[in-house]
């Protein structure tokens, strides 16, 4: 059997790193401007959680009068950039070592490439795994649904479809492609998308609470 563990809300709570995120440019903030980085912190989280990604930035330096095209951009870049305040769920690195001695572990995660290598190297992952994959290192094209990686992984392992086992998170894109090849998925009911509904066909064939409860679920299946 081959395991296969997407990254963000299910080894680790997503919302921990925007809000590192958020910390790291209100300090930005602070220091540049003199602006008090807790009034920004809880301001850039209230409108995140209010409206979305999208705008925070920009917002944020049009509440000072600052904004500009370029301030925004370095906000961004401080964002991507700057190494997370991040753990991994209480389970997860105790579940990952039980597996590790009885099946090849890989990652495939989505996501900017430098965000998703940053949270893997302050995660203290790396040694964990087989090979990690971020898919946007091979274009954006190949993020999942895409099978792009997970086809290097089967063929790395010379193995059947059938073999691969994927635990993820999101029933909007982590299954539904795996599903149709026949790979077993398992998708944990943590961070965001915990109550969202799957389409036909979109969900994973098992789901559990967290990922403390895979180790029965895989050695109890015996594949």
């Amino acid at each position: 059997m081959i395991l296969i563990f997407d990254l963000d809300d299910t080894l680790y709570d997503e919302m921990s790193y925007v809000r590192s995120g958020l910390q790291e440019v209100a300090n930005f903030g602070e220091t540049s401007f003199g602006w008090n980085s807790e009034h920004s912190f809880d301001f850039m989280e209230n409108h995140l959680l209010n409206f979305g990604r999208g705008k925070v930035f920009d917002d944020w330096l049009r509440l000072h009068g600052a904004h500009s095209i370029t301030r925004v951009s370095t906000c961004v870049r401080i964002y991507r950039h700057h190494r997370p305040n991040i753990a991994l769920y209480p389970s997860t690195f105790n579940v990952l070592k039980q597996f590790q001695p009885h099946f090849p572990l890989y990652l495939v995660t989505d996501g900017h490439k430098v965000v998703q290598q940053k949270k893997i190297e302050a995660l203290q992952i790396m040694t964990l795994f087989k090979r990690t994959f971020i898919t946007h290192r091979f274009g954006i094209r190949h993020a999942k649904p895409s099978l792009h990686c997970f086809e290097k992984i089967r063929q790395a392992e010379r193995c059947e479809w059938s073999n691969m086992v994927y635990v993820g998170d999101n029933p909007e894109k982590d299954f539904v492609n795996l599903n149709r090849q026949g790979a077993l998925t398992i998708r944990v009911s943590t961070g965001s998308h915990a109550s969202v509904l799957a389409r036909h066909g979109y969900n994973g064939h098992l789901t559990i609470p967290d990922l403390s409860y895979l180790p029965d679920t895989i050695f109890t299946m015996g594949r």
